[in-house]
Parts: C-alpha cells; sequence; structure tokens
C-alpha cells in the first residue's frame, strides 16, 4: 500500500507542476478497461502514459485534441502482412501491434531478428503448423502450400519433425501455436490432436483456420481438441469460415464458453475473402458450373474470373478475391459480445484485399456510426483489451496494452468519430484510412496531423516467455 501511495502521489506531484513529454489536451477519452469515457487530457512521459487529468497539464509537445476520441492503439490479431509497406497501412488505420497469429512463422527466432529496430509498429508471430509442415514435407508453395503439404498425408517421421520445428519455434517466443487446417486437408485429426497437445504443454492458444466443408464438425474438432487437451483455442475470421451458418457457429462458441471452455473468436468487416489460389481452399473448383466464377476477383488486374481464367491463374499462384457472405452476417458476427476485430488483411506492391489497410476504420466509420450495430466503447474494446486479454498470460507486453490509463503503454490512437472511414477498395486496396488525426507507437507518434511520419522505428517485438 505504501508503494501505491507514493506512485499516486509523485504522479499528483507532475500534475501539479511537471512538464510532460506530450500532452494530449482536451481528447474524449475512451479505455475499455475502466468503462471510462470522458474529456480529459493525457501526460505521456517517454513510452508510458503517465497521467489522465480533468484539469490542464503542461508538455514540451502539445497536441489539442477537442472533439476527438483518444483510444488505446488497436491490436491485429491476423496481419499477414509483415511489411513495411503493411505497417504504414496499419499505423494509418489505428493499429499499434500487428500480429501474425494464423498462418505463423517459422523459424521464429530468425523472422523477428529480421524485424528488430525496424519495425513502425509492434510485431510478433505465432509457432506455423504451416511452414513447418511445408519444410517437412518440402512443399512448393509460399505463405500457403500448393502441393506436398496440401495432398497427402505426413508419415509418422515427419509428424515427429513437423512437431520438432513447432516445438523450437514455441521455446524461440512463438506467441501461439497457427493453423490453418483447411490448407492442410490431409492433415489427420491425430496430426492435429497431437499438435493441441503440444500448444497445451506450453500454455499456449491454437490460432485455428478450421476444415473446409461442414463448419459444424470442423468447429466441434477443434473444439473437442481444446476440451481433451487443456489447449486456449482461438478460431480465426468466423464470420469468413462460417458464412450463412455464422449464427450456428457463434452459438456453439457462446456454449464452449458457458461451459468453461478457453474460446475465443474474431471477425473482419467484410463480405468477400481473400486466400491462394493455388490452395487447397480451390480444389476442385475446375469442375464448378460458371457462374463460380464470377464470385472470384483477381486483385492484380480488378477482372472477375471465368473458368479459363481461373485454371490459367491456379497455375501461376496469386491472391484471388471471393464474394461469397452478406451483410447481415457480417454484422452479426461484428457485434455479438465475445467477437473481436482482426483483418486477416496483406498487401502486396500496392494490391490486395481492402482489409489490409481498411478494417478498423470501417468497424468505426460503418458498422458503429452509420449503422449504429455497436457502440464506440465496444468498438474500442473489440479492437484493443479484448485481443490483448487474449494474449497476456503468456505474453508480457501485452498486460500494458489495449488500456488507456496511467502505467500503460502510450499506444495511442486519436481520431475524429464524425469523419473516420475506410477509403480501401475491392478494386483499389492501397488507400489510405482516414480521419486518424494522430497515432502514437510507446510515444512516438507514427502518424501526426493525418500524415506518416518517416524515420520512425518505435515498434517492438511481442512475444510468449
Amino acid at each position: 500500500m505504501r508503494v501505491l501511495a507514493s506512485i499516486v502521489s509523485a504522479l499528483l506531484a507532475l500534475q501539479a507542476g511537471a512538464s510532460y513529454d506530450i500532452v494530449i489536451r482536451n481528447a474524449r477519452v475512451l479505455d475499455p478497461a475502466t468503462n471510462l469515457d470522458a474529456v480529459r487530457s493525457i501526460g505521456i512521459s517517454g513510452k508510458k502514459i503517465a497521467a489522465l487529468s480533468a484539469d490542464p497539464l503542461r508538455g514540451r509537445v502539445e497536441i489539442d485534441a477537442s472533439g476527438l476520441v483518444a483510444a488505446p492503439g488497436f491490436i491485429d490479431l491476423h496481419s499477414h502482412g509483415q511489411t513495411p509497406e503493411n505497417y504504414r497501412y496499419k499505423a494509418m488505420d489505428g493499429v499499434t501491434t500487428a500480429l501474425e497469429l494464423e498462418v505463423g512463422v517459422s523459424p521464429v527466432g530468425e523472422w523477428y531478428k529480421a524485424r528488430e529496430g525496424r519495425s513502425l509498429v509492434h510485431f510478433g508471430a505465432s509457432a506455423g503448423h504451416i511452414p513447418a509442415r511445408m519444410a517437412v514435407m518440402k512443399d512448393s508453395g509460399g505463405l500457403l502450400p500448393r502441393d506436398a503439404a496440401m495432398n497427402r498425408a505426413a508419415t509418422p517421421d515427419e509428424q515427429t519433425a513437423i512437431e520438432a520445428i513447432v516445438r523450437r519455434d514455441l521455446d524461440e517466443g512463438g506467441v501461439g501455436m497457427g493453423m490453418g487446417i483447411t490448407y492442410t486437408p490431409t492433415a489427420t485429426r491425430d496430426e492435429i490432436l497431437g499438435l493441441f497437445q503440444l500448444a497445451a504443454r506450453f500454455r499456449r492458444p491454437v490460432f485455428v483456420h478450421m476444415r473446409g466443408g461442414d463448419v459444424v464438425a470442423s468447429l466441434q474438432e477443434v473444439i473437442t481438441d481444446a476440451a481433451v487437451t487443456g489447449a486456449p483455442l482461438h478460431v480465426v475470421h468466423i464470420n469468413s469460415a462460417a458464412t450463412s451458418r455464422t449464427p450456428i457457429a457463434l452459438q456453439m462458441i457462446d456454449g464452449a464458453r458457458a461451459r468453461g471452455l478457453d474460446v475465443t473468436t474474431e471477425a473482419y468487416p467484410y463480405t468477400a475473402s481473400m486466400t491462394e489460389i493455388a490452395s487447397a481452399a480451390y480444389s476442385g473448383w475446375e469442375q464448378r458450373e460458371p457462374e463460380f466464377f464470377s464470385r472470384l476477383l483477381w486483385p492484380a488486374t480488378g477482372e472477375r474470373l471465368t473458368r479459363e481464367s481461373f485454371a490459367t491463374y491456379r497455375k501461376q499462384g496469386g491472391f484471388v478475391i471471393q464474394f461469397g457472405n452478406t451483410d447481415d452476417m457480417v454484422r452479426a458476427a461484428i457485434a455479438h459480445p465475445a467477437v473481436m476485430i482482426a483483418s486477416d488483411g496483406i498487401i502486396e506492391n500496392g494490391k490486395g484485399h481492402p482489409r489490409g489497410a481498411g478494417t478498423f476504420a470501417r468497424v468505426l466509420g460503418k458498422y458503429v456510426r452509420e449503422e449504429k450495430a455497436l457502440s464506440l466503447m465496444d468498438a474500442v474494446r473489440k479492437a484493443s483489451l479484448m485481443p490483448a486479454q487474449r494474449l497476456e498470460a503468456f505474453a508480457p507486453a501485452m498486460r500494458q496494452k489495449g488500456r488507456l490509463s496511467a502505467g500503460a503503454d502510450a499506444d495511442i490512437v486519436v481520431f475524429d468519430p464524425g469523419r473516420v472511414i475506410d477509403k480501401a477498395t475491392f478494386e483499389n486496396a492501397a488507400q489510405y484510412s482516414e480521419g486518424f488525426r494522430d497515432v502514437l507507437v510507446e510515444g512516438t507518434f507514427v502518424v501526426r496531423d493525418g500524415k506518416l511520419q518517416e524515420g520512425v522505428m518505435p515498434g517492438q517485438a511481442i512475444r510468449a516467455r
């Protein structure tokens, strides 16, 4: 208690006369951890929030945020784009932490080393089953398998080698285990169960893209594996995986949670998905009726596909967008109390899906302001506190993120709630969101007055410990 009292006294002294490094004045502060929604000034010292005050504060740098919202920086649990290009789109969309947790990476240690001191935003990745399987089975694919790891079952020796790689990557700080079963359909249920057992030994979640086909059976598989092993489970993009059956999938997750299972999920606010055309997601499409191909858009050219162009691009490889959901299903997922916001985004050389650039602005602009599908506080909670809480038991850096209070990391987004909106489209994904005036990563401006800041690399590694 004496330590707490001394901290409080020091903070009061600072408020009374000391100068902060940065002061954000008169913002409408939203802190989802305490439900604070009030006008405050924020004092930042170094990399931390030092004070919130209803009274004026003084700082070396002062910015007026009257009429604007200040919230914790957004945490994207599902960001495939882990490059400087993608980090710029993230920052302009209010994201201060971007994590690759579905597919994951391997080797984890090398991946982190390549980004240390070179990142605009915080970064991290899971230990990936897919890249481990591809390496052992000598698959020729890129992000996703396209031959051996997709088309045949692993031998017992190969399964042992895959598990050894995933174990090493967890040892090196992988933020959970990434698993895309739909992309490795020949992975047996025994193989998947064994990997859940491995994750359970490390007490880390499995971030899973469940099998294609029957949504109920696919979700039953991973919920059962979580239940019998004790591994936490996070089901990625529930609206994309379940489409028209999103309501029953959410009911199943609600039921599992009500019975004490550690199961969470996420969604992105778009009616179309995107993945590699050479992946298992498109196995057998050659036999489909012609109307199915018109649902596909090739981002590189903006064209809708035909049977002939599909065959050409499947041999070539690359990302394809598929329209297969409804606004109602997206809205139901976004508004559900247990669902987090995550982008599943990637943009390469200016091409990709609009979710890579506009996910969080779209939630705030379309679903909060325009459609009133959820409150502003709930949207901020789904984009910041809930993702932080999903990880904080084993990733200590997350314990001071997703909050806007004294002592928390100064990862802060300042935006105009009346103007924030996504600009990225399916035809032109490489467009920055609007309405985010300032974005700070550990007390460093990465966006100021709506403009990206050059030459700053404050992003830190998010690892499991």
